[in-house]
């Protein structure tokens, strides 16, 4: 694998790591059809644990089988599969070193009545199943959240120290919140900013909406006059809000959406607002196995700014 200039300044970013932590980093960064483009798109499928098994994979049976999301995501040329721990152990060994994966080490699911997340595997789990990095969810406005840092701050670490990267979850949630508060702009990028100090290399959080959901931050991005007119000036503000760009920042797929221009037309928002990538989910693997191929192959050409043999992008 030959490391590009573009992930080579990336790697250059994350000062303090050791050889190992940046030899993982740069194999999700060189993997798949974005390999060496400094873009990613990554296959998540924790969706049975938070949702429920009938809730993730009925629209699609196939995609019961943890092999059926190996394939997928080895057969787009995408740059990750992350999973829960029994859904890489069930396929590591017939799939060995052909992706890189990442171990979700905490799930929530839909039957409890706290916004909490229970820690489901571990660090040494994560290097026998050979993956690249763990994956750990917080929960910023919870009232667990700050135990949910600590959690984090202990796995990140050992992680570290094991050569492993690191891709946190940044989801807020909380009784203070409601649902347009979720998605604000001003506090998905809050949230991201969190995963930032926190020690993240990869940072996910969900596309933000105009809405300004904290007063206080509300009269800031008035007075300064942030424009969060559109999905791309707000990725670029969430961006902006890592490190000024110095941390690889993804964006989820969200809820199923049954247009796949609607899908497209996200992503290029992301795109253009520098996006590093997406984490994209349900909206792939629930359609079947061609549909989602074809879609996935339409949101790298995005990424890669390549345009269609139509002339249309993506």
């Amino acid at each position: 694998m030959r490391i590009t200039q573009r992930v080579k300044r990336i790697l250059d970013n994350y000062e303090s790591d050791n050889p190992g932590t940046k030899a993982n980093l740069a194999r999700i960064l060189g993997h798949g059809r974005l390999g060496g483009t400094g873009k990613l798109v990554i296959l998540p499928v924790d969706q049975g644990f938070e949702h429920g098994p009938a809730r993730s994979f009925a629209p699609n049976p196939p995609a019961y089988d943890p092999h059926y999301h190996f394939q997928l995501a080895i057969d787009a040329g995408l740059s990750a599969y992350a999973a829960p721990l029994g859904m890489i152990e069930a396929g590591a060994d017939t799939f060995a070193g052909q992706l890189p994966t990442i171990l979700k080490l905490n799930s929530s699911n839909s039957l409890a009545t706290t916004k909490d997340q229970a820690v489901t595997g571990s660090v040494a789990d994560a290097l026998r199943l050979g993956c690249a990095a763990i994956g750990f969810t917080i929960y910023p406005a919870s009232e667990y959240a700050f135990a949910q840092m600590e959690e984090l701050r202990a796995l990140a670490e050992e992680a570290r120290r094991s050569g492993l990267a690191v891709v946190v979850w940044s989801y807020p949630r909380g009784p203070e919140l409601d649902k347009a508060g979720e998605t604000a702009i001003d506090i998905c990028a809050y949230a991201a900013h969190m995963a930032a100090l926190l020690g993240a290399h990869i940072i996910k959080v969900k596309p933000p909406t105009a809405h300004l959901s904290l007063p206080a931050a509300k009269k800031v991005y008035e007075a300064q006059r942030i424009d969060i007119s559109t999905l791309a000036a707000r990725t670029s503000h969430v961006v902006q809000c890592c490190f000024n760009g110095r941390r690889l920042v993804v964006f989820s797929g969200g809820e199923a959406k049954d247009s796949v221009e609607a899908i497209l037309e996200e992503i290029r928002g992301l795109r253009d607002g520098g996006a590093n990538g997406s984490i994209i989910g349900r909206n792939t693997f629930q359609r079947p196995r061609d549909e989602a191929l074809s879609l996935l192959g339409r949101i790298i050409d995005i990424y890669k700014g390549e345009r269609g043999s139509n002339g249309q992008e993506g």
